[in-house]
């Protein structure tokens, strides 16, 4: 699996790549990571990429052409189609489905859930990551390049070196042989096996700590009882938390009746 990343900062996310789980998916399990700066693409000797807007206005644009470069380059680098994803000109369906993705991080993209990580992660071809900086990026180069546009959430950053290191960590701690236990992800918040809900809260050593006593039924060595236990508090979280994710898991039929009844206990 390889993904390339066009960024002006790759010095921002290259050191969260050399550590711990990170480390282990670039270094262990074979995941390739290359870093693509489009200063490397423009023209004259300020390497410039990017210029005002037109009809005026605060911030700076990333210009098209650099980037437009840069991707070639990396389609070239990787033995991909070369060419825009869409509109005029745009490479036949056939070939794109021989090519990586380039993926725009963006306050208009879909919010980043789990199923997408999970897409990603049993990919053949990984991705091409762009991150934006200033106002954002001539619409063009969107139009006719970009394949998927994702958001971490209702906000802005400065770039989209943030969000990258971010959809990296998700989609690498998903491959095998990267975490110490293999089905420790299955347990994660979001994740299917707990049918989209959140995560149960956990307690470890001591006992007791500053008055506070672990509940006793993790106490128990009852592994059936640990489980339903575990299961209700994952339900009463989530319809606390986040009553949207209880919400479609209604929607969708994943909760049993029992599930039903503990929650019904539980608002009692």
């Amino acid at each position: 699996m390889r993904f390339d990343l066009i960024t002006l900062f790759p010095e921002l996310i290259a050191p969260y790549l050399e550590h711990g789980v990170n480390r282990r998916a670039t270094q262990q399990a074979g995941v390739q990571v290359q870093f693509w700066n489009p200063r490397d693409f423009s023209d004259g000797g300020y390497r410039r990429i990017d210029d005002r807007p037109f009809g005026g206005g605060p911030g700076m644009v990333m210009l098209a052409e650099p980037l437009a470069r840069c991707m070639d380059a990396i389609r070239q680098a990787r033995g991909e189609p070369q060419g825009p994803s869409q509109g005029a000109g745009a490479v036949d369906a056939a070939a794109l489905e021989q090519r990586a993705p380039l993926v725009f991080f963006t306050p208009a993209g879909q919010p980043l859930r789990h199923a997408t990580v999970a897409e990603f992660a049993a990919s053949a071809h990984g991705a091409v990551l762009l991150c934006g900086r200033y106002e954002g990026v001539d619409q063009r180069f969107v139009d006719a390049y970009v394949d998927a546009q994702l958001s971490l959430g209702d906000f802005v950053l400065s770039g989209g070196e943030v969000a990258a290191a971010a959809f990296l960590d998700a989609v690498l701690r998903l491959q095998p042989a990267v975490l110490h236990d293999a089905q420790s992800h299955a347990q994660d918040s979001f994740h299917p096996q707990l049918d989209g809900l959140l995560d149960c809260p956990h307690y470890t050593r001591p006992v007791t700590w500053r008055g506070q006593v672990v509940p006793e039924v993790l106490l128990s060595g009852d592994h059936a009882r640990i489980a339903r236990w575990r299961r209700q508090q994952s339900l009463l979280i989530s319809a606390r938390l986040r009553p949207d994710l209880l919400a479609q898991a209604r929607r969708e039929g994943r909760l049993s009746q029992g599930d039903e009844q503990c929650l019904q206990a539980g608002d009692e």
